[in-house]
């Protein structure tokens, strides 16, 4: 059932990925036109209503994009997590289906650090943590959010790398 579990995540997040790659090419197109119509309303002579017109709904259409390029970015964070999630339950899986390991302490230690060595993100290793020291899935949620809201404060118009 683990095994079921992982193929799952894992078809999820290859049809996921085609579409996002999908919007992100036409994206990359869209900037490039963009940009030239913007360079194009420059060359216009003199400071006429419609190349103002035109600026500005290039302006327009540069922030939705910026906007959008922000949510493909925690698209690229919730596809990292379903990774890490789908990795842990194969690993898991092969603990679990092995009698020989499933009762040895030293390999369930083991399988915590391999879970803990694949994160990338902070908030993964502190969620991590707090549910191995006792948290509630719920408390650990909590907390998540909570330093969430905290960072978005500072962090409101950054486009972020994972």
């Amino acid at each position: 059932m683990l095994h079921l579990a992982v193929a799952q995540i894992e078809m999820a997040m290859r049809e996921g990925d085609d579409s996002i790659n999908t919007l992100s090419s036409s994206f990359t197109t869209m900037i490039e036109k963009v940009n030239a119509i913007s360079a194009a309303s420059a060359m216009i002579d003199g400071e006429g209503e419609a190349r103002t017109m035109i600026q500005e709904n290039c302006a327009t259409v540069t922030s939705g994009m910026h906007t959008s390029i922000v949510a493909f970015q925690f698209y690229d964070k919730l596809s990292q997590r379903l990774q890490h999630v789908a990795e842990s339950l194969s690993a898991l899986s092969g603990l679990v289906s092995d009698n020989q390991r499933l009762f040895n302490p030293g390999e369930w230690m083991g399988l915590q650090d391999h879970i803990l060595s694949k994160y990338s993100m902070q908030e993964e290793v502190n969620m991590f943590n707090a549910l191995l020291s006792g948290a509630s899935i719920e408390e650990a949620l909590q907390l998540y959010q909570v330093k969430q809201s905290d960072e978005s404060g500072e962090h409101s118009n950054d486009i972020e790398l994972f």
